[in-house]
């Protein structure tokens, strides 16, 4: 026979409890700070933890009241590290609830992504800013990486790329990848590839960040983040206009060897980047260094 603990059960019935405690303690500002806290650390290990947010009575309600309470510190800029701690933990309840599948469908009915943009149009760098829209973006990749038509439907019909540009060029490294991120899982997605390459103004917006990024690569090398402008980059070759533009504006430095030590441990960026090379040659016209037609 099995010798079972008889200790297990009545633990995890224990820390059960603690779950349901913390989530009614939501509902009372006097004791919201210390739940957002315990429950933001149990969000990794406790799989229902999203249902039991979004149907307990108040609590959604009481996660963007913390949300909305912080406006008035964004502008002007005045937001300290307590108020940006306090209310990133609310915001990883949003990513808890975000990224499962019974309740995602209704997040984004409710629209509850519109109450995280005004962070992500934040500009200061000094560090609650930066962890505030570090962890609002954290939300939308959590969307995004569930490959879900539903989201992409939804993200398009906001300001979601404009934001994740304007961060891509001015954001830290850390904020650049996840907003660059959002952008490559938009862009895998047909219906986001095509809104993207629909008009001139929208591939030329992305175009010319992908490109002042990597300009910014050359001189300060992440492998991690030149991996996803790659992707964004051959996923873009996809699309015949697009492609055609590319042939045009390609950076040079990912044509002539500036990322050959930045990648040589990373074979799929290689293998990436070298496709999307392949992808861009002019059939029937030979090319020389940095891209340059040869025909005469």
């Amino acid at each position: 026979m099995m010798n079972l603990n008889p200790q297990i059960i009545p633990v995890q019935a224990l820390e059960r409890e603690k779950i349901f405690q913390w989530i009614v303690e939501l509902g009372h500002q006097e004791m919201r700070e210390n739940a957002l806290l315990e429950l933001s650390k149990k969000r990794e290990v406790v799989p229902d933890l999203a249902p039991m947010l979004w149907h307990s009575f108040g609590t959604i309600a009481a996660l963007l009241q913390e949300i909305v309470s912080i406006y008035p510190a964004i502008n002007p800029p005045n937001l300290t590290a307590h108020q940006s701690n306090r209310v990133c933990n609310a915001l990883a309840l949003m990513q808890c609830v975000a990224s499962h599948p019974d309740t995602r469908s209704a997040f984004l009915q409710a629209n509850i992504p519109y109450f995280l943009y005004p962070f992500l149009h934040t500009v200061s760098k000094t560090r609650p800013f930066e962890y505030l829209r570090l962890t609002s973006l954290g939300v939308i990749g959590a969307l995004v990486k569930t490959d879900e038509q539903e989201v992409i439907n939804f993200l398009l019909t906001t300001e979601i790329i404009p934001l994740c540009l304007k961060i891509m060029e001015s954001g830290s490294e850390l904020s650049k990848t996840v907003a660059t991120f959002i952008l490559q899982k938009i862009l895998l997605d047909e219906t986001g590839l095509t809104y993207i390459c629909q008009t001139y103004e929208r591939f030329s917006h992305v175009a010319m960040i992908l490109g002042k990024m990597i300009l910014q690569l050359a001189k300060e090398q992440s492998a991690r983040l030149l991996k996803h402008v790659v992707r964004c980059y051959l996923r873009l070759s996809d699309n015949g206009r697009a492609r055609e533009a590319l042939r045009q504006c390609l950076p040079d430095q990912l044509k002539d060897g500036t990322f050959l030590n930045c990648l040589k441990d990373d074979n799929s960026t290689k293998r990436w980047l070298s496709q999307l090379l392949k992808n861009l040659e002019t059939p029937g016209m030979p090319t020389g260094p940095g891209g340059m037609n040869l025909a005469p």
